[in-house]
Order: C-alpha cells, then sequence, then structure tokens
C-alpha cells in the first residue's frame, strides 16, 4: 500500500541480524508475544507511480455548441462577469459587450463556441472513453485531448443514461493507453484514492484524499462512493483511482453551498458504470432497464413498529400502476415489499436499483409484508421507458422536406394539432412545428413547439399559418407568439433574403 525504499530497509535487517548475533548470549530471549506484535504504519502514500501509470489514459474533454451572434457583437460570458464581480464589487450587464479587437460579425451569424470542460478516461485500446453524461449532453460538437495534446473529434455512442450519468464516447485511434478497472466490493471507507481531471480547464490535475462513506444514497439512481478527493467543475468525468492503480468510480457530483469543492464529492461505482457502457456500446445504444409499475416510499420506525415488522426495513407501496407487472401479480397499496428475489431491501431506493438491473421480461419473486405475515408473489419484470433522445434543429442548410412554400421560406415544417393535442395543451388552435432549419433555428424555434400567432395575426390550422405568412413584411422580422410546453413566448424570425 505504500512506497517502500526496499534497499535501505534490506540494509537495516542485515544490521540487526548481525547485532543479534554478535550478544546472543548477553541478551535474554524476547517473549513470543513481542516478536509477532505488528508495527505501527507511518509516512504518507506515495502517489507518483499511481499518475504516471493512470495519467496517460485520462482526457480532456471540451464541447461546443452553435450560438447565434447578435449585430451588438458577442456577449460576455459568465467567467468574465465573476471576474468583474469579484473584483469590482459588482457584475457587469448580462449583455455587455466584450471589449478588445477583432472583426464585427454580421447580425444573426452562426458560430460555434465553447460550451462546457469535462474529464473523461480511455477504456479500450481502440479509443472508447467513457465520462459523465452531463458533460456531452446537447453537445454539438465534442473535442478530445490526450495528454501527448494530441485532439480527437468523439462521437458519442449511444444515447447517454441521464440516470446513472453516464456516456461513453468514441475517438478514431488505436494503441492508445488505457485504464485497469478495480473491483469496487474491495473498496474500503478510509482507504486513499486519487483523482485525474480537468478543474476549471486545468489539464492533468491530480487531487488525493480518502473514502468517505460507502453506497452514498442521495436520492439518485445509484449508491455513490463519497470521498474528500478535491473535485470542481472539469473534473467532472475523470476517473476516481485506488492505490492499485485501478479505476473505482466516475467522478460526478459534489455537495457544495457556494458552487466551489467543500470536502465532499461523489463518484459513480466503477461495476454500476460498466454495466451501463456495455449497453451503450451493445447493438440498441442505449440502457434497458426494468420496472414492475409502484409508486413507493420509506418505511419508518413508527410504521414498522405498529404493524408487526419490527425494524423499518423495505418499500412502502403507496400506488399500484393499473395494468402494471405489480398489479397483475397481485400486489396491494400498502404493502411493504421487503425482499427482491430473496435479496433484503434495506431502504426504499434499494428497490428501483435491483428491479431497474433485471432484464426485461425476467420472472421474479418479491416478498411483501402485508397485514401482520410475509408471502411470495411472481412479478414478469416489464421494461422501463426508454428516455427519448433530444430532438436537435436540422443545420442551417437542411431544408425541412415537405413543407409548403410559406413554411419553408421561414425555416419550417409545421402541421395541424390534433383534437388531442388541443386538449392536452389547453389550446383552440395552433400548428406544431416538425422541423426547423435556417431563419427559424437561429431564432430559437425547436421542433415540438406550437406557433399561436404569425404578427397580430391569430393561427387556427396550417392554411391560416400561410396565408398569415404570406401577408407578413419579408424585409422585417416577422413576430411569432409560440408555446413551449406551459410557457409562452415571442421570437422574432428574419427571413432569409
Amino acid at each position: 500500500m505504500f512506497r517502500t525504499d526496499w534497499k535501505t530497509l534490506r540494509g537495516h535487517a542485515l544490521a540487526g541480524v548481525l547485532a543479534a548475533a554478535a550478544g546472543a548470549a548477553l541478551l535474554p530471549a524476547a517473549p513470543a508475544l513481542a516478536q509477532s506484535a505488528p508495527q505501527p504504519r507511518t509516512g504518507l502514500p506515495d502517489f507518483v507511480d499511481l499518475v504516471e501509470q493512470v495519467g496517460p489514459a485520462v482526457v480532456n474533454i471540451r464541447t461546443m455548441e452553435r450560438a447565434r451572434s447578435s449585430a451588438q457583437g458577442p456577449q460576455m460570458d459568465e467567467e468574465m462577469q465573476e471576474f468583474f464581480r469579484r473584483f469590482f464589487g459588482q457584475p457587469m450587464p448580462p449583455n455587455a459587450p466584450r471589449q478588445g479587437p477583432g472583426p464585427r460579425q454580421a447580425p444573426d451569424e452562426e458560430r460555434e463556441r465553447p460550451r462546457g470542460v469535462g474529464s473523461g478516461f480511455i477504456i479500450t485500446a481502440d479509443g472508447f472513453v467513457m465520462t459523465n453524461a452531463h458533460v456531452v449532453e446537447g453537445a454539438e460538437e465534442v473535442l478530445v485531448t490526450l495528454p501527448d495534446k494530441r485532439e480527437f473529434k468523439a462521437k458519442v455512442v449511444g444515447t447517454p443514461d441521464k440516470r446513472t450519468d453516464v456516456a461513453v464516447i468514441k475517438i478514431d485511434a488505436t494503441g492508445l493507453p488505457f485504464v485497469k478497472i478495480g473491483d469496487v466490493s474491495k473498496l474500503k471507507v478510509g482507504e486513499w484514492v486519487m483523482a485525474i481531471g480537468s478543474p476549471f480547464g486545468l489539464e492533468n490535475t491530480v487531487t488525493a484524499g480518502i473514502v468517505s462513506a460507502k453506497a452514498r444514497d442521495t436520492g439518485d439512481y445509484l449508491p455513490f462512493i463519497q470521498t474528500d478527493v478535491a473535485i470542481n467543475p472539469g473534473n467532472s468525468g475523470g476517473p476516481l483511482i485506488n492505490l492499485r492503480g485501478e479505476v473505482v468510480g466516475i467522478n460526478s457530483q459534489i455537495y457544495s453551498r457556494s458552487g466551489g469543492f467543500m470536502g465532499i464529492s461523489f463518484a459513480i461505482p466503477i461495476d454500476e458504470a460498466i454495466r451501463v457502457a456495455d449497453q451503450l456500446r451493445g447493438p440498441t445504444g442505449r440502457v434497458s432497464r426494468g420496472r414492475i409499475g409502484v409508486q413507493i416510499d420509506q418505511v419508518t420506525k413508527d410504521v414498522a413498529e405498529s404493524i408487526g415488522l419490527g425494524k423499518p426495513q423495505g418499500a412502502l407501496v403507496r400506488s399500484v400502476e393499473a395494468g402494471s407487472p405489480a398489479d397483475k401479480a397481485g400486489v396491494e397499496a400498502g404493502d411493504i415489499i421487503t425482499k427482491f428475489n430473496g435479496q433484503a431491501i434495506d431502504k426504499a431506493t434499494d428497490l428501483p436499483r435491483m428491479v431497474g438491473n433485471t432484464k426485461p421480461g425476467t420472472r421474479s419473486t418479491i416478498t411483501v409484508f402485508r397485514r401482520g405475515g410475509s408471502r411470495d408473489l411472481n412479478v414478469q419484470i416489464a421494461e422501463f421507458e426508454a428516455e427519448r433522445p433530444v430532438r436537435r434543429a436540422q443545420a442551417p442548410d437542411d431544408k425541412p422536406k415537405n413543407g409548403s412554400p410559406a413554411a419553408m421560406s421561414l425555416g419550417l415544417g409545421v402541421a395541424d394539432l390534433t383534437d388531442a393535442q388541443k386538449k392536452e395543451l389547453k389550446v383552440k388552435g395552433g400548428v406544431r412545428v416538425e422541423a426547423v432549419a435556417d431563419s427559424a433555428a437561429r431564432a430559437g424555434v425547436r421542433e415540438g413547439d406550437v406557433i399561436l400567432q404569425i404578427g397580430n395575426a391569430e393561427i387556427a390550422n396550417v392554411k391560416e399559418f400561410e396565408a398569415a405568412v404570406n401577408r407578413a413584411d419579408k424585409t422585417k422580422p416577422i413576430p411569432v407568439l409560440l408555446r413551449r410546453g406551459e410557457l409562452a413566448t415571442y421570437l422574432l424570425i428574419r427571413p432569409a433574403r
């Protein structure tokens, strides 16, 4: 566990043997207990060899997004606003332009700008890299920089898994250094661990600490490894490494009241992350999870004692989804699920993790405590509804297909709302945006938006939409009232000339 100077140790041992031989007749024999007494450990671990071993496989990840610059010039980023707040006592106005030389950009010019910085680590020699889902989510372009300064464009593999915050990306390279995967079950509280990442964009930064707790429940899908390793923005996605040079976790979250490190950080256990990564790299490119269709809550001490359960354990069923696997199996509201496939459920959050890790279609046994007694029920696991991938706006040079000339002049493809959609949205009319490009994309219109008004003309259907667009003055920005979710907003679409 600790680095040792073996030459020095061997020299001291030899000297001790010679001294003992020379004075054996003068010294009394030591008792057996003294000879077997454990020696206290001294000193601190040396991380130099670990950094040299693992460091080459840890990468910096930068993400880019498309941004629309206005006629006022580039907008001040958050870091510059923070600089003014710290050193001048007040923030600069959010829309204040950054001063400095450089060409002025034309209004509505599309450009790419940095979106965020994170970390990752190479898991195979042919370029698969593991990181956090929130690092690459929504990025138009992902750039990976190796410690040797080589840079690659990366492709996101499958659909990043938001529930576990795990993502896999791929770079086009071979013969790369890659990490060793450790055994989380052997990780001990109090054990030294190390992190390598890019906090605040500072590449190849090494921090160290100890494991503070295991299986820490933070309300998320996974039980986290808690450490006191310094983790800051930019460390996300980097590896947590034990003293054997093995990755035992992915640094993912911190507890903070200030936005910075406060001594508590959380890592995703690597065994859970690898399970997710294998599915992302599989044929479907997404994570498949099981479900049984119950809403659950914790069992309190008072409830457990009052119903004869003894100690607070299991998951209290608050409701059962009609027609769900649990409903078909006979689970009732008020039941307490105490075991899943014979494995005890200590707290409510254990149940969704156990069920989620079960392959859909599997027949499983759940044990419920009901009216003072336990019984086993057979349930067939269903599949959790797959997360829908984010539908991005089309590139500016991609024209909406099968759209009317009026809609296409604004870069839109629209369709009439069904009666069900009108009822759900609580609107009388409007058109749903089916495709976005060109002027509409630059204005911020998204697929799924509902356009209620063009200029001052209320829109009931596609026919009225086309008529309103044809009447609009194309030499001026066209105000559009649209509905997005529960909120309404105005956007200005500047027709292409």
